[in-house]
């Protein structure tokens, strides 16, 4: 695990598996409570939902809370397209002298600087002769609750 975002591995991309699963009719309420509904209305396919570029799709697990303020905490997945052109306000996964790191890309006036997500840690403004390159674009964040 390195100190500033991701676990040090070599990323794999997602097999072409499907994953389909029911879709309730209605929605589930945050505030108050509504009837429940018992029937079901059709099935979706996440991965129809969740990824647009199968081939340039990878999953990274997060390490540390550098990202708590995007809602992207320590244990949860990424999903990362590498097709996606990164642009401003994107999160991203970059390659900051060989380590992977996640944070927000702020890219204004030809200015690159990689901004953490939490004030206790430091942005990442690159040095004279380091090497950041942004590897892709964090589309999805899955997190699992305690079961």
């Amino acid at each position: 695990m390195n100190s500033i975002g991701l676990r040090a591995q070599e990323p794999v991309p997602l097999a072409g598996a499907t994953l389909i699963l029911p879709l309730a009719e209605t929605s589930v309420h945050a505030g108050f409570p509504s009837p429940a509904e018992d029937y079901l209305v059709k099935r979706i396919d996440l991965n129809a939902i969740l990824i647009t570029h199968p081939q340039a799709t990878f999953v990274f697990r997060v390490a540390g809370d550098s990202m708590r303020e995007h809602g992207i905490f320590d244990g949860d997945m990424l999903l990362i397209d590498r097709a996606i052109k990164p642009c401003h306000g994107h999160i991203v996964v970059a390659v900051v002298d060989g380590e992977y790191a996640v944070k927000q890309l702020y890219l204004r006036s030809g200015r690159l600087k990689l901004k953490a997500g939490n004030p206790t840690y430091p942005d990442i403004v690159p040095a004279e002769g380091q090497t950041v390159e942004v590897w892709g674009v964090a589309t999805c964040s899955i997190k699992q609750f305690q079961r």
